[in-house]
């Protein structure tokens, strides 16, 4: 992912880029759906890495890297209490439930939670390829052996939970999936990390991550998912991880790691015409493209536009020049957090804060960074009876 040039930097690479999407969360129980009547949607189901996961992943039991989630300042700004997500305060999906009128999603591993309103199979550290692979060309490190499939197999077990299984099931299954947004969050990034300074080519993780996230949305569309919305994968290379392990020269117009953001790109357009095939082979699905690259890029080059003063450095860290380092990172006793996360994009060196995942849902829901835009799939979704 970042091409360094020693094997004390590689490995540091490899252990700590596979946890660029931990992440994972605990829901606040006082939280309340007041506006029910303006609901487009019943249900949400999500899908993805840690930058959706919302607690399936535990920091002792996900992968390495960040193993202080659990301790302040994380979920300092919007919980303010550790919530087990890498950052500050509310994530994308976060916003997308309460645009929606509906509650946040509690995690799928959470058997106490409220799944009336939706289900969250997100798993931070998790790949589009399944985990076989990497074990297979001994690629696997103390990484989150879920994958995509893995979010599948949950799904299906929770659809049977719900009394959708077989041919007589055929009312509740309309039931549990008629009236639901399927989120499907960025998803990738873990595979490319985790090939870092193998003989694997990108072109090898780039067609069997596509092959297999392709197989995942086919299933989806056709258990009757109608309502599918397909996040990119970000400018992973903006990442102050990425910055300060990448050599100085290897950078694009925007100051970021031009290997990474060029790698991420490449896949996105891939991505893009898989779905293009999609719509064409499921034309009753709405399946909108939610462009979190562009979304990234554009804060860049703009951050006072939005509300940003810093846009390199993590809020929650230590070191220069990005406020960073590979062994010692947020919620670690020694480090501490900016009195003003708001004017930072990045939280913690990999993940972004509460203000910067706003912009960006902001982007997606009511901008023009989602193809079709989202306000199209909410206006077919209410033409339907």
């Amino acid at each position: 992912m970042v091409t360094v040039s020693t094997p004390s930097c590689l490995q540091k690479m490899l252990i700590t880029v596979t946890t660029i999407f931990i992440l994972s969360s605990s829901l606040p129980s006082a939280f309340a759906v007041t506006d029910t009547s303006q609901r487009p949607f019943k249900k949400i189901y999500a899908f993805g890495d840690s930058f959706t996961d919302t607690g399936n992943t535990e920091s002792l039991t996900g992968p390495n890297g960040f193993v202080h989630v659990s301790n302040p300042p994380y979920g300092t700004t919007f919980f303010h209490h550790p919530t087990n997500r890498y950052s500050d305060g509310r994530l994308v999906i976060d916003f997308v439930a309460e645009s929606l009128s509906l509650p946040f999603l509690p995690p799928y591993r959470n058997s106490k939670g409220n799944r009336a309103y939706g289900v969250n199979f997100a798993v931070a550290g998790s790949t589009a390829i399944n985990h076989a692979f990497f074990v297979k060309n001994n690629l696997s490190l103390d990484i989150t052996p879920e994958s995509i499939q893995t979010q599948m197999i949950w799904f299906n077990k929770y659809l049977e939970s719900q009394g959708c299984k077989g041919p007589e099931s055929g009312p509740k299954c309309k039931d549990a999936l008629d009236d639901a947004l399927f989120w499907v969050g960025e998803i990738g990034v873990n595979d490319y990390a985790y090939t870092l300074g193998s003989t694997v080519s990108d072109e090898t993780i780039r067609k069997l991550a596509i092959y297999s996230f392709t197989e995942f949305l086919q299933a989806l569309l056709k258990k009757g998912a109608k309502y599918v919305v397909v996040q990119a994968l970000p400018t992973a290379g903006c990442l102050p991880l990425a910055m300060t392990l990448a050599p100085s020269d290897d950078r694009d117009d925007i100051g970021c790691v031009k290997s990474v953001n060029n790698q991420s790109d490449m896949h996105n357009l891939v991505l893009q015409s898989k779905l293009s095939d999609l719509r064409r082979q499921f034309p009753q699905a709405v399946i909108v493209y939610a462009d979190y690259w562009n979304a990234y890029r554009m804060v860049m080059k703009n951050p006072g536009k939005y509300g940003f003063k810093e846009s390199f450095k993590a809020c929650c860290g230590t070191g220069d020049p990005y406020n960073f380092e590979v062994f010692n990172t947020c919620g670690n006793p020694s480090v501490t957090a900016c009195s003003n996360p708001s004017e930072y994009i990045n939280w913690d060196g990999v993940h972004l804060t509460e203000a910067m995942y706003k912009v960006v849902a902001g982007m997606f829901l009511n901008g023009n960074l989602s193809n079709p835009p989202f306000k199209s799939l909410l206006e077919r979704k209410q033409r339907k009876p």
